[in-house]
C-alpha cells in the first residue's frame, strides 16, 4: 500500500479551560523540510516533536502549527515594568517642554516602547504537555488517514495505467508476426527495383537479412517490459514507503519501451509504442507525490 505525499490533519483538545490545537500540512518534496510553528513555552519540546515526525512522516513539505487558546479568566497576565515606563514617560515630557509643545497621550506612548509590557513565560506544566503532545498525537492520526486513502486513489491510478502498458504489449505481440515478412519483402522490392532480381546472390542476401532482423528482434524487451511491469505491482503491494522504488522501476520501463521504439521498424507497433509512452508518463506524474 502507498501513501500520498500530500496530507492534511486536525485536531484539537480541551483541558482546564483550554484549547490545543494542532494542524498539520504536507506537499510533496524528495526531502523531510519541516517548518514547526510551536508556541515559546513549549520551544525546549521542539526536538522530541521533530524527531517525532522524521519517524512518521518521513518525507514531504511540512509546516505544523501549534495553537492554544486560554478562557478569559486563565489568560496569562502580562506585567508592567514601572521603572522604564516612568523613564520613558519623563523623557518624553522633558522633549515635549523643550519643543513647547504639551503633547498628549504621553502615557500610551510610553506604554507601547519596547519591554515596558512584558508577558509572563513561566515553564509549562508536565499536564500541560501531556495534553499539547496528545493533540499532535490525534492530528497525526487524521493526518496519516488522509496520506492512506490519497494513496488508495493513486495506487488504483498506477493498476490502471500499467494495466494499460501490459495492454498495449499484447497489442506488440500480436502485430510482431507480421513485421518481419513485411520487411523482407521491403527490402527485396527496393533490391529487384535498384540492382536487378538476376544480380542479386541470394545465399548473401539471406544472410544479411538474418544478420539486420536479428538486429531488429524485440523478444527479450518484450520479456523484460513484462517483468518490470509485474514488479512495479508487486511494489505497490510493499507496506513500506516505496515512492522511490516505484521511480526506478519506472525508469526500467521506460528504457525497455524506448528500446522497442528504436528497433520496431513498423509503424502499427511505432503507434502502440507512443501509447505506452503516455501512459509511463502519466505514472511519472503521479509518482512524483508517492511517499
Amino acid at each position: 500500500m502507498i501513501k500520498s505525499m500530500t496530507g492534511y490533519g486536525i485536531a484539537a483538545n480541551d483541558f482546564a479551560n483550554t484549547k490545543y490545537t494542532v494542524e498539520i500540512k504536507s506537499l510533496n518534496s524528495k526531502f523531510l523540510e519541516l517548518a514547526l510553528k510551536l508556541p515559546k513555552a513549549f520551544s525546549d519540546k521542539e526536538l522530541i516533536l521533530r524527531n517525532e515526525c522524521s519517524k512518521q512522516i518521513e518525507r514531504g513539505k511540512v509546516n505544523i502549527a501549534f495553537t492554544i487558546e486560554y478562557s478569559e479568566n486563565e489568560k496569562k497576565a502580562a506585567s508592567i515594568n514601572a521603572g522604564l515606563l516612568k523613564l520613558y514617560y519623563t523623557q518624553l515630557k522633558d522633549t515635549a517642554n523643550e519643543l513647547g509643545d504639551p503633547g498628549s497621550n504621553l502615557l500610551q506612548l510610553a506604554l507601547n516602547f519596547p519591554e515596558v509590557i512584558q508577558f509572563d513565560e513561566d515553564v509549562v506544566s508536565e499536564e500541560e504537555w501531556k495534553q499539547l503532545r496528545k493533540t499532535f498525537d490525534d492530528a497525526m492520526v487524521s493526518f496519516q488517514r488522509f496520506r492512506s486513502d490519497e494513496g488508495n486513489i493513486l495506487e488504483q491510478d498506477l493498476i490502471l495505467r500499467v494495466g494499460n502498458i501490459l495492454s498495449a504489449l499484447k497489442q506488440v505481440e500480436v502485430l510482431e508476426p507480421k513485421r518481419i515478412p513485411a520487411i523482407r519483402e521491403r527490402i527485396s522490392q527496393m533490391l529487384n527495383e535498384y540492382v536487378g532480381k538476376d544480380n542479386i546472390d541470394q545465399n548473401r542476401f539471406e544472410q544479411e537479412l538474418i544478420f539486420y532482423i536479428d538486429k531488429l528482434d524485440i523478444t527479450e524487451e518484450k520479456i523484460r517490459l513484462k517483468s518490470h511491469c509485474d514488479y512495479f505491482l508487486e511494489a505497490l503491494k510493499s507496506p513500506d514507503a516505496n515512492g522511490k522504488k516505484l521511480s526506478f522501476i519506472s525508469q526500467e520501463i521506460g528504457r525497455e519501451v524506448n528500446t522497442m521504439g528504436s528497433k520496431a521498424n513498423d509503424a502499427s507497433i511505432q503507434q502502440v509504442v507512443v501509447g505506452m509512452k503516455e501512459e509511463l508518463e502519466k505514472i511519472k506524474e503521479q509518482l512524483l507525490n508517492v511517499l
